[in-house]
């Protein structure tokens, strides 16, 4: 299965590394006429870049991606491709002439702000691209698409970075976002990556503004088979106090918070998140280790104002985006890697358990733009 996440511990010894040697040379048979030269077998394809999170450990260790797509991730990509395909169709459309001019490059402007993508984006990426065709000197609307995919990819590799776990013990993760957002959902879905990976989670249901959400995160931990810290009408601070002080006394490897639902209009609610994360430091000196937000992927560029809003409030470390399973356009991601390069640890594409996965830079480029 594909590997989402690395453990790393400052003890641990960089593992040895040890060369293969090349297969020998095939030797033809002395009374053969001719000698027919037999290539070496490929190289196998290269292991995951991750550590296990549990009893053993491996360090981190940078290697060539895989050149052939796990099944898994495969399936996952082609549903991430399905739910941006009116995006996708809009913008291949612009290049179905035969010739590139400045009727294309307007149009491909108004395909990437219908997209979401932003005005510093949209403007950034056709600025781009009139450079490289006036560079390589290409004439062909085909080849101007293939190198817009590159300029996305560029564009986008500031946010894909993997979350990492175990450097501290436990790793707390606080996670906000306004209501309908997917936060919780989110949540569950992110408890399941961790436990699959051996570590042990502790949930703690700090959102205590609405009346259904602890409910809500108990049906997570259920499914999950994880340990939940829940007080009914509770202080949202001091539920998530509790939660990092019963992690560290059971030995958890990561504490998740949910925190209430809020826009970042309602400023007292604001404050109260500021409030939680303070708490939070008095029960761990370095906590929170990570403070996420859950966008909607439908929303549009008001996604770009929720995460300058909730970064200036809480300093986020990272972002996960939801729903981009149909009437999300996606553009959006260019729009924050431009205004507000934030890493985007996942994306979702619905509801289920395993239809959330990292985020790489050039799988979606390709999804947004096939």
């Amino acid at each position: 299965m594909f590997s989402f996440f690395k453990k790393k511990f400052s003890s641990a010894p960089a593992p040895a590394t040890t060369e293969v040697p090349s297969a020998p040379a095939v030797q033809a048979p002395a009374a053969a006429p001719t000698v027919a030269e037999v290539p070496l077998p490929p190289p196998a394809a290269p292991l995951p870049t991750s550590s296990l999170i549990g009893s053993a450990l491996v360090a981190p260790i940078a290697i060539p991606e895989p050149s052939a797509t796990p099944p898994e991730r495969q399936k996952w990509l082609d549903k991430l491709k399905a739910g941006l395909g009116k995006t996708a169709s809009s913008i291949s459309g612009v290049f179905g002439g035969s010739q590139i001019d400045e009727a294309l490059y307007e149009d491909l402007e108004g395909a990437l702000l219908m997209a979401d993508a932003g005005v510093a984006a949209t403007e950034h990426l056709t600025s781009a691209l009139r450079k490289k065709v006036k560079a390589s000197g290409v004439t062909h609307p085909t080849a101007l698409k293939n190198i817009l995919i590159a300029e996305l990819t560029e564009l986008l590799h500031p946010l894909q970075k993997p979350l990492v776990i175990g450097q501290h013990t436990p790793t707390v993760i606080m996670v906000a976002g306004v209501n309908g957002a997917g936060k919780t959902t989110s949540i569950g879905k992110l408890t399941k990556h961790l436990a699959d990976s051996n570590a042990s989670v502790l949930l703690a249901a700090a959102d205590t503004f609405r009346a259904a959400a602890r409910e809500q995160l108990t049906v997570w931990a259920d499914r999950n088979t994880v340990e939940i810290v829940s007080q009914e009408g509770g202080d949202p601070a001091a539920v998530s106090y509790d939660s990092v002080t019963a992690g560290k006394a059971r030995g958890k490897d990561v504490v998740l918070i949910d925190t209430a639902g809020r826009l970042p209009t309602q400023l007292h609610l604001m404050e109260e998140l500021k409030k939680i994360k303070r708490v939070i430091g008095k029960a761990e000196s370095t906590a929170p280790h990570e403070v996420l937000l859950v966008i909607d992927g439908n929303t549009g560029q008001n996604a770009v104002a929720q995460v300058k809003a909730f970064d200036d409030a809480l300093g986020l470390t990272g972002l996960i985006v939801t729903k981009l399973d149909g009437t999300a356009k996606g553009g959006v991601l260019a729009a924050i890697a431009r205004e507000r390069p934030i890493p985007v640890y996942f994306i979702g594409v619905g509801e289920k358990l395993d239809e959330l996965e990292t985020f790489n830079a050039r799988e979606f480029a390709q999804a947004l733009l096939a």
